[in-house]
């Protein structure tokens, strides 16, 4: 299969799945927050195709629910990482000097601690919620988007475009808007969608440990930190919730790599002579 068609079906994918958590409102079978005690950790059946919970709650509408704040909340994340980490990065490209220097060291900062054990202890400071998740996660992530954007400014700095562009009078806001950015998206996409699955594991390890989405909103990591209790008699409660993280990451995986392979001619001239 070419890399072309490979981008196009991964794209195609990954947008059927920000298509289900957008539209989810209205593709679920059952209100995702009734409860009916009496309809209590049914097994999968032709009414509740995943089940229901030990609220009585339909299952596969909760995942569908879920996917809404779950897959968003990841894409912000990665947009505010990337964006914020971007800028941050192609600044200390551009301009070097005693603000590299700062922001440089700040971000080691950051990098010296794992990025989980920061984002926990960001998250246990600030509270639950999901913003408060995405912030302490945001705020452990940006550093690999500056260090990535710094170097490609660095190899692009010279080139013979933007000594022209610089002599026509353009300013360093334009240059680096107009000039470099653009030559060096393709990296920071490649890793921008590669980020969005782990991007999605974290936060719903934060809401498995109730530091993310708070009940009773339906996010998959709180889903299945509800069921680990039932996973001996009632393991449904946890396995819709539980695949849709790994064919959701799974997705967006596919399609980094295969962004990767379209987007860096080297790779696919490797690949070619591999396989000759």
């Amino acid at each position: 299969m070419s890399t072309k068609l490979r981008v196009r079906l991964c794209a195609a994918l990954a947008l059927a799945v920000v298509l289900l958590a957008l539209l989810s409102p209205w593709l679920t079978p059952y209100d995702p927050n009734a409860q009916d005690m009496a309809a209590a950790l049914q097994p999968p059946s032709a009414d509740h195709w995943l089940g229901t919970d030990s609220h009585g709650r339909d299952v596969l509408s909760r995942v569908i629910a879920g996917a809404r704040t779950s897959v968003f909340s990841a894409l912000i994340l990665v947009a505010a990482s990337a964006v914020s980490g971007s800028v941050i990065g192609i600044a200390c490209g551009w301009f070097g000097g005693w603000l590299d220097t700062l922001l440089l060291r700040l971000g080691d900062l950051f990098l010296a601690f794992p990025g989980m054990v920061l984002a926990l202890a960001v998250a246990g400071l600030l509270g639950g919620g999901m913003g408060n998740a995405i912030l302490a996660i945001a705020l452990v992530s940006w550093p690999k988007y500056a260090r990535l954007a710094r170097s490609q400014t660095l190899t692009v700095r010279s080139a013979p475009y933007l000594t022209a562009a610089r002599m026509a009078g353009n300013g360093p806001a334009r240059l680096m808007a107009r000039h470099i950015l653009p030559n060096i998206a393709g990296s920071l996409l490649v890793t921008a969608s590669l980020d969005i699955g782990t991007m999605l594991m974290e936060l719903a390890g934060l809401s498995f440990l109730n530091l993310g989405a708070q009940p009773p909103t339906a996010e998959w990591g709180s889903m299945m930190s509800k069921g680990r209790s039932l996973i001996q008699t009632a393991p449904w409660t946890i396995l819709g919730p539980g695949l849709a993280i790994f064919l959701t990451v799974l997705i967006f995986n596919l399609l980094g790599d295969s962004l990767r392979d379209h987007l860096d001619p080297r790779r696919r001239a490797r690949k070619k002579e591999q396989t000759s």
